[in-house]
């Protein structure tokens, strides 16, 4: 069995389709970890690739010879190692974002976002203008497990580090590997959704209006894969949280985007929704619902994928997460780690990419793509959801563990495409050199629709 293509298997059969058989190349030192990240990168790319042939053969479009380079796959997933704004490198994380020395265990923070900054200082009981030097020393007098639950109460980001073990023993890693790793389910609603007629074999969403509310990474991989094959994506942010520039250049090629405060433009959204084929949202479950929103009453037949850092299933649905944050909290930073003479000398690492994110990423836009094509069929509404929690998991269980791999590969600039002062890592597919365009000016766009091609209907 070659296990590098299981994913694609078991999201295929997950998915309710027959598995079809998609070998990948060897990757070499191309994402090289314990874990079989190569499995998991090339996979989802795979499994993308897998869902836009099914598109192409239900328009009646020839199909395309996807070859997938190991390189090319590493460099995307890799792709803020590669960024360069006016030639210089990005700083991945802030400087309270990363491991630290709690009283009795390690924890992880996330705080890139001021917001998220301001309320780790709050977990902390310090000042907003506190230095990092302080937070690192406040943390050290704290047990781990209070920290990880002051944050939770306070909307902050910061978890305790876990082994494998302790994370497949609790609650919240029983509900992350259950179930499939993308969720498909079909709705009753119904609706007309005019939007295979202009696809051509390059481009098989031509036509397919795709909303999306996502930001960071997993979410805009995924609407960001869709724009690639013709979909016309509009990205919504709100005003008052700002974006960090690097991350939306580096994930907003081929879209629009335009601002919204849903609170206060509830009518423009519900317009714009009312004419989507897709709404991507990276909510935790249930806010976009709170606000008064439930897309298939506004637009019946609606695609509604989901991507989120725990799931809707066991205690941790309602806090915030990202990639690393996963990582850590699951066991995947300890089998990365260097393990040390004793439990207590265990140091945790990182897989050599955020590949639970950009994965993710590409799994959302292959359920997309399937739901699509079962819509051109059935006429029906599905909700598609992805979990970084359970895509960790997956990885966690994944067959191929390598401790004794050598260094991973840095990803190489060759598969990087400049335009004006950013250069950014191109497609992961070898058939599309580049993006449609680069990243427009964040906000720049109308919140409407352009024409849709051939004169389609909303």
């Amino acid at each position: 069995m070659d296990t590098n293509a299981a994913l694609v298997r078991d999201y295929e059969s997950g998915v309710g389709l027959t598995p079809s058989s998609m070998p990948l190349p060897d990757p070499g030192a191309n994402l090289a970890a314990t874990l079989p990240v190569w499995a998991l990168a090339g996979g989802s790319v795979a499994a993308f690739a897998a869902a836009a042939e099914r598109r192409r053969l239900a328009c009646g479009l020839q199909p395309v010879e996807t070859v997938l380079d190991p390189g090319r796959i590493a460099a995307a997933f890799a792709s803020d190692r590669l960024f360069r704004l006016d030639g210089a490198a990005i700083e991945g994380f802030a400087e309270l974002s990363g491991f630290f020395r709690a009283a009795d265990a390690w924890v992880r923070t996330h705080a890139n976002y001021s917001h998220h900054r301001a309320r780790l200082l709050a977990t902390l009981g310090l000042a907003e203008d506190a230095e990092r030097a302080a937070a690192v020393t406040r943390m050290a007098q704290l047990p781990a497990a209070e920290i990880e639950e002051r944050a939770a109460e306070l909307g902050a980001i910061a978890v305790r580090v876990r082994t494998e073990r302790e994370w497949a023993d609790s609650a919240m890693g029983k509900a992350a590997a259950d179930g499939p790793v993308v969720a498909v389910e079909r709705r009753l609603d119904t609706g007309v959704h005019e939007t295979s007629s202009a696809a051509t074999q390059m481009l098989p969403l031509r036509g397919v209006r795709v909303l999306d509310l996502t930001r960071v990474i997993a979410g805009p991989v995924a609407t960001r894969a869709l724009a690639l094959l013709g979909a016309e994506v509009l990205r919504v942010d709100p005003p008052q949280l700002p974006e960090i520039e690097w991350q939306y250049l580096d994930s907003c090629q081929g879209k629009r985007s335009t601002l919204l405060d849903l609170r206060r433009d509830m009518p423009i959204f519900r317009e714009l929704l009312s004419a989507a084929d897709v709404l991507v949202t990276g909510y935790r479950p249930g806010a976009l619902e709170r606000l008064g929103v439930q897309a298939a009453e506004i637009r019946p037949g609606i695609i509604h994928a989901t991507v989120s850092a725990w799931g809707e299933r066991g205690p941790w649905g309602d806090r915030r997460g990202f990639d690393s944050i996963v990582q850590a909290a699951s066991g995947i930073s300890f089998v990365e780690g260097a393990q040390g003479n004793s439990p207590s000398d265990a140091r945790p690492g990182a897989l050599p990419a955020q590949a639970l994110d950009h994965g993710s990423g590409y799994l959302l836009a292959a359920g997309v793509l399937d739901a699509l094509t079962a819509r051109e069929q059935d006429g029906y509404g599905r909700d598609v959801r992805v979990a970084l929690a359970r895509t960790g998991s997956w990885l966690l269980a994944a067959a191929g563990r390598d401790p004794d791999h050598e260094p991973a590969r840095p990803p190489e600039v060759r598969y990087t495409v400049a335009h004006g002062s950013v250069s950014a890592a191109g497609p992961a597919f070898s058939e599309y050199p580049d993006y449609s365009w680069p990243a427009p000016p964040y906000g720049a766009d109308r919140p409407e629709w352009g024409p849709r091609p051939d004169g389609l209907l909303a």
